[in-house]
C-alpha cells in the first residue's frame, strides 16, 4: 500500500517523488543530491515516527534500462537481512518458543556436537558462538543453505567462543536452523509469515519476489559488480586468505574460492537460487522502516502488538562492549548492532553492504529504512555512511517539531 502524508508536505526536489514532512528537509535534501536524478541506480528512503509514516521518497532507476524506482522498488539489502533474520527469532521468543539463555541445542539437538551444548540464544544472536568462518569449499555449497545448517551444528567452536566476532554469512544460517528447529519452517516462509505478513506489508522477502509479489526487485549495478565477478577476484582473496589472523579474519567470514560467481549473469544465484539470512533478503524502504518500527513504539505496529514491550526492551540493551573481533566498532545487541553516529549511540539497527539498513531509536520513537542497488567502488564511500548522515538529522527533527511529546527510552 502507497504511504500518504499525514499533514503538510515539503516540496521534492525534481528527480525526487514521494512526500515529506517540512522538518525532514534536510534529510530528503541529503538524499536528492546522492540519488536524485541518476539514470542507472535508484533508491529509496522511509521514515517512521510513532508508527506513522513522515517520509517516504525514492528516485533514480531500478536497472541500467532506466525503469523508474518507485516506493514499491526492493533492494538487495545484503547484511541488514539480518535484521529481519532476528526479528522473525524474536517473534519466536515472543511467543515462548525460544529463550534468549537457553542453549540453541534445547531447540536444535544436532548443534550439541562439537562441544557447543552450552552456547546459548544470546550467545548466537551477539556473534559470540565461534562459529563465525563459513563452512564451505566452493560457492556451490554456499548456495544450499540446508548443507550450511547441517555443517555448523556438527562444527567445533574456534578459539574466540565467547568472544564477539561477526559472523558474517553464519549468523544467517544459524538463526535459519534454529527457527526451522522449533517451527519446520525455512527462512523464506518466515519472512513471509512472522514478519511481512503481521506487519501488513509485501516489501519484505528473502530472495528476489515472487511472481504476483507488487515488490519490484531492482537490480544489482555498478562498477563493483563486474570487478566482483571478475576471474580477478579469486587470486586477490587467495592471497588476503594467506595474510596474519587479524588482518584475515573479516575475509574468512564472507568468502570462499568461487563465491564472486554468485553475483554473476543476468538472474545472479545469490538473488535467484538460495536462501541467505545474513545477506539475501530484498525490501523495499518503507517496509523496513515499518518493520523497525515496532521497535520504536514498544512493539505496537497500526496499534496492534506485534512484539512485546520486554521483547523490545531486550533487543535495546547492548550484550557485549567489547569491540567486534573483525569490524573493530560495533556493540552487539540481540541480532542488531549500535550505529557510530551523533544522537545514534542510543539506537540500533543492520548495515548491509553498499549502505542499505534500517535503524531504530525507541526514544524518539523514530524508524528508518534506506535500501538502493547502486554497487559501486566510487560511491560506496558515501553510501555506506549515509545512514550515519542522515540519522542524526533524522533524529533531530523528530524531537525539536513542535507537536511531538517527549518519549522515554526503552532500555
Amino acid at each position: 500500500m502507497e504511504t500518504t502524508p499525514q499533514s503538510a508536505t515539503l516540496p521534492l526536489p525534481s528527480g525526487v517523488s514521494g512526500f515529506a514532512r517540512p522538518e525532514y528537509q534536510r534529510a530528503v535534501g541529503i538524499f536528492a543530491r546522492l540519488f536524485g536524478g541518476r539514470t542507472g541506480n535508484g533508491a529509496g528512503l522511509a521514515v517512521y515516527r510513532d508508527g506513522e509514516p513522515v517520509l517516504d521518497i525514492w528516485a533514480g532507476a531500478a536497472d541500467e534500462a532506466g525503469t523508474p524506482w518507485t516506493g514499491n522498488t526492493g533492494a538487495m539489502i545484503y547484511s541488514a537481512s539480518k535484521g529481519v533474520s532476528a526479528t522473525v527469532i524474536h517473534r519466536l521468543a515472543d511467543r515462548g518458543l525460544i529463550d534468549y539463555s537457553a542453549p540453541v541445542a534445547d531447540y536444535w539437538p544436532e548443534f550439541a556436537a562439537g562441544g557447543k551444548g552450552s552456547i546459548t540464544v544470546r550467545q548466537l544472536l551477539s556473534h559470540r558462538a565461534g562459529l563465525s568462518a563459513i563452512p564451505a569449499r566452493s560457492a556451490a555449497e554456499v548456495l544450499d543453505h540446508r548443507l550450511m545448517e547441517e555443517r555448523l551444528a556438527a562444527a567445533t567452536p574456534d578459539h574466540l567462543l565467547g568472544k564477539p566476532i561477526y559472523h558474517g554469512l553464519t549468523i544467517g544460517w544459524l538463526m535459519a536452523g534454529l527457527a526451522r528447529a522449533v517451527t519446520g519452517k525455512d527462512m523464506r516462509e518466515l519472512y513471509r509469515t512472522e514478519v511481512a505478513e503481521p506487519l501488513g506489508v509485501d516489501g519484505i522477502h528473502l530472495g528476489y519476489p515472487p511472481a504476483g509479489s507488487r515488490t519490484q526487485g531492482a537490480d544489482l549495478v555498478g562498477s563493483a559488480r563486474p570487478v566482483m565477478t571478475s576471474r580477478l577476484a579469486t587470486p586477490v582473496a587467495g592471497f588476503a586468505r594467506a595474510l596474519p589472523g587479524p588482518t584475515r579474519a573479516p575475509l574468512r567470514m564472507i568468502y570462499v574460492p568461487g563465491l564472486e560467481s554468485i553475483f554473476a549473469g543476468d538472474q545472479p544465484p545469490i538473488l535467484h537460487q538460495t536462501q541467505l539470512p545474513a545477506g539475501n533478503g530484498v525490501c523495499t524502504a518503507r517496509a523496513l522502516a515499518k518493520m523497525y518500527g515496532a521497535y520504536a513504539c514498544y512493539g505496537l505496529v497500526d496499534g496492534k502488538p506485534f512484539l512485546s514491550t520486554d521483547t523490545v526492551r531486550a533487543t535495546a540493551k547492548i550484550e557485549t562492549y567489547q569491540l567486534d573481533r573483525a569490524l573493530a566498532v560495533p556493540f552487539w545487541h540481540l541480532g542488531f548492532h549500535t550505529f557510530p553516529a551523533p544522537r545514534a549511540l542510543h539506537g540500533y539497527g543492520h548495515l548491509g553492504a553498499f549502505g542499505s539498513g534500517g535503524w531504530t531509536d525507541p526514544g524518539s520513537g523514530v524508524s528508518v529504512g534506506f535500501v538502493h542497488n547502486r554497487m559501486s567502488a566510487v560511491w560506496a564511500p558515501l553510501d555506506m555512511t549515509l545512514l550515519a548522515m542522515l540519522v542524526p538529522s533524522i533524529v533531530r527533527s523528530a524531537r525539536t517539531a513542535a507537536e511531538l511529546p517527549a518519549r522515554t527510552t526503552a532500555a
